[in-house]
């Protein structure tokens, strides 16, 4: 098997990649029958010379590759047909603005397998860069207070070396007793406690959140069953296969909350956590609110769009539901909405990432090539979707949206 490392070609660019000059020195030493090309790049997080140095080509055609690794989606004029690609495909909500690529690997013959629907026996991902999204979304919670505020000055997260440096940053907070909601229970959320606590941020729980004054910042982590509740009591349904059935019950947080950090999972059946109306009222405290989920038209009615690492935040003014400048009024909400937040700390995401890949995927997809983790997480093959992705039909003839 020939593997392909391709160049990220999404605009704005992305510098991570799925495996490292060491996966790649490691993967070849295991696998001799195996070998690894990387097509050149200037934007990568590592340089093409420490591939060359591990013993990796490089190789700007790469047609010859049976099996292509990417991370973010591939520009449609960049697929080569009838290949095997890996990369985070964002179709699998029916997201309207990956419609046409997804038509395109469809009509290109692409076996399409994306790294979210990596799953084992348990349903649980086996490869994914929550925990650097969690780290970084929590962090530029941190700095966007002190932007919003004005108490004190973080450097960016991608200024840091690496995320040792970034730590070295928490002695410049100044918080005051402010409240923060943290929604989640996964991977994502982990990352974000991580650096909660890493700061001195005390956690809480929901109760003495929710019933208590502060003389610190403290935060709570909130699951589901904690702002969704059954529509009707002693309804015997789960939330997660069966979100149309619940409502948000999220009222009892935002009049407690300065700042909410976005970190759950949405099922587009779900409602949103608070509507447009909510926040309008007179109680409705939020001012701040990070969005590692980073939804449009999703849980978060007030992430009008993605922001990008050049220009992290936007306001939004509340009486209007229109976008302002950042931190331009007290009274606006602000919002982070990175969509791509493990690229500010690239290579230890990466590194994270591709760990995760030679540990769960790469024997199955070396050796055998077709095994039930496979299976389920490939949307495409020649030319047709796979039997559990036919509910995107719609979507891809253009008569459905998330």
């Amino acid at each position: 098997m020939k593997i392909g490392i391709i160049r990220e070609g999404k605009v704005p660019p992305d510098s991570r990649v799925a495996l490292l000059p060491h996966h790649c020195q490691q993967l070849q030493s295991y696998y001799p029958q195996c070998q690894i090309v990387v097509q050149p790049s200037t934007i990568r997080c590592i340089s093409d010379e420490a591939y060359q140095q591990a013993g990796v080509l490089l190789q700007e055609d790469l047609s010859d590759c049976e099996v292509l690794f990417g991370v973010k989606e591939v520009p449609i004029p960049q697929l080569l047909p009838q290949k095997t690609y890996l990369f985070f495909s964002h179709t699998i909500k029916a997201q309207a603005h990956n419609r046409a690529l997804l038509q395109a690997i469809l009509r290109q013959g692409v076996r399409l397998i994306d790294y979210e629907c990596l799953t084992d026996e348990s349903g649980q991902r086996v490869v994914a860069f929550g925990r650097f999204a969690g780290i970084v979304g929590a962090y530029n919670a941190l700095w966007a207070y002190g932007q919003r505020s004005r108490r004190y000055q973080l450097r960016r997260a991608h200024e840091c070396i690496d995320y040792a440096d970034l730590q070295t940053e928490y002695t410049k907070l100044r918080l005051p007793n402010l409240k923060i909601a943290l929604t989640g229970a996964g991977k994502v959320a982990n990352g974000a406690i991580e650096v909660l606590r890493a700061a001195g941020i005390r956690q809480v729980s929901v109760a003495e959140y929710c019933g208590q004054t502060f003389q610190e910042p403290v935060f709570v982590q909130l699951r589901s069953s904690d702002y969704y509740q059954p529509k009707k009591p002693g309804l015997g349904a789960d939330f997660y296969t069966q979100p149309q059935l619940f409502m948000p019950a999220f009222e009892r947080f935002w009049s407690q909350t300065d700042l909410l950090i976005s970190a759950h999972f949405w099922h587009p059946q779900a409602a949103p956590l608070f509507s447009w109306t909510d926040t309008r009222r007179g109680d409705f405290r939020i001012r701040l609110i990070a969005d590692i989920t980073c939804d449009v038209d999703g849980s978060i009615p007030t992430t009008l769009r993605t922001s990008s690492i050049a220009a992290p935040l936007y306001d939004v003014d509340l009486s209007t539901a229109m976008e302002a400048a950042p931190c331009s009024d007290d009274k606006h909400l602000t919002v982070m909405a990175i969509d791509n937040l493990p690229s500010e700390l690239p290579l230890d995401a990466s590194d994270m990432f591709g760990t995760q890949l030679c540990q769960h995927v790469m024997p199955a997809l070396i050796q055998e090539q077709d095994t039930p983790m496979l299976r389920r997480a490939t949307i495409a093959a020649q030319g047709q979707l796979t039997p559990a992705f036919d509910y995107l039909q719609a979507y891809v003839d253009g008569f459905e949206t998330a």
